[in-house]
């Protein structure tokens, strides 16, 4: 069964367009979520609206949007009145420009969606405009409208069909200036900067999410397990944290050579490494070297004694 689409409308570009159909990229329904429950009973809790000053309790029918003037005092919204809000960017991604992809602030990135035809009418238009982006290295650019809200949105192919990403507004974001002017320069060594990269050398990687592993999902997943089979849930016991206080030269030495130690030891050819079997084998020649000098083994040593 096809997957619901979130939004229903035309890609455009220039003249040519196509209907399109927009399905959320992400998802959270896998996460292990609680339920506010009544202790006494079991059951789980119902929320309701409340009057902020008379205490009563609101239903359904009287619940309105109101935008606050001044402290306390609302004009309410009618929901035909937000619907005559009409725009373009309602029913229609028209694309206004092309911009190379690394101009993008990555702070700006919000939620990912799949862009998809909608129907076989337009798979043409879709595909042409899919695969001129490709030749590009560059984001095209949109307006799209979704939950009452109009949304920049940066469109990219993604294997056969587009992926598009709403972008945050300039106002959204917090200056980083406010967070960052307090930090002091101190003067460090050359000497640090470059052990510090030599750390960082034994860490490259490459990025691949399949490696993601929520930890703490895993631990609250096993926690609802452990008590629904009626056992007893134990808080397990901090590890101490070393108080002793090096220095950071120090600190970056010792970092580098608990790297490169582990990283011998993950490359030794197995000849190197001690293992039972090399005692055994020892242990073994010991023995055929004493029978063949006429000397009792150990083995005889010890029935003898």
């Amino acid at each position: 069964m096809a997957p619901r689409a979130y939004w229903k409308g035309s890609l455009k570009l220039s003249l040519v367009s196509c209907p399109v159909v927009l399905y959320p990229a992400s998802t959270s329904v896998d996460k292990t979520r609680f339920h506010m429950i009544n202790k006494e009973t079991g059951n789980r809790l119902k929320q309701q609206m409340v009057d902020a000053e008379t205490g009563d309790v609101v239903e359904s029918d009287q619940k309105g949007r109101g935008y606050e003037l001044k402290k306390g005092e609302y004009v309410e919204i009618e929901k035909d009145e937000l619907e005559a809000v009409q725009i373009e960017s309602n029913h229609t991604i028209d694309i206004d420009s092309f911009v190379p992809r690394d101009e993008i602030d990555r702070r700006y990135l919000n939620h990912p969606y799949y862009i998809a035809p909608d129907g076989k009418a337009g798979i043409d238009a879709f595909a042409v405009i899919r695969d001129a982006m490709k030749d590009q290295d560059r984001v095209a650019l949109s307006r799209i409208v979704l939950t009452n809200r109009e949304h920049v949105i940066a469109i990219e192919p993604l294997g056969k069909g587009l992926l598009g990403t709403t972008l945050r507004y300039p106002f959204e974001l917090r200056d980083e200036d406010a967070y960052f002017d307090d930090i002091k320069s101190p003067k460090i060594s050359k000497d640090m900067v470059e052990l510090a990269s030599h750390i960082l050398d034994t860490k490259a990687s490459h990025f691949d999410p399949k490696k993601f592993k929520d930890e703490y999902e895993d631990a609250l997943k096993a926690l609802v397990r452990r008590k629904a089979s009626g056992k007893p849930v134990k808080a397990s016991e901090r590890e101490d944290k070393p108080d002793n206080v090096i220095s950071l030269m120090d600190a970056l030495k010792q970092s580098l050579k608990g790297k490169s130690a582990a990283k011998r030891r993950a490359h030794a050819p197995a000849s190197r490494r001690p293992t039972h079997h090399r005692a055994a084998k020892k242990t073994h020649r010991s023995a055929a070297r004493a029978r063949k000098a006429g000397q009792p083994s150990l083995r005889a040593q010890r029935s003898n004694s």
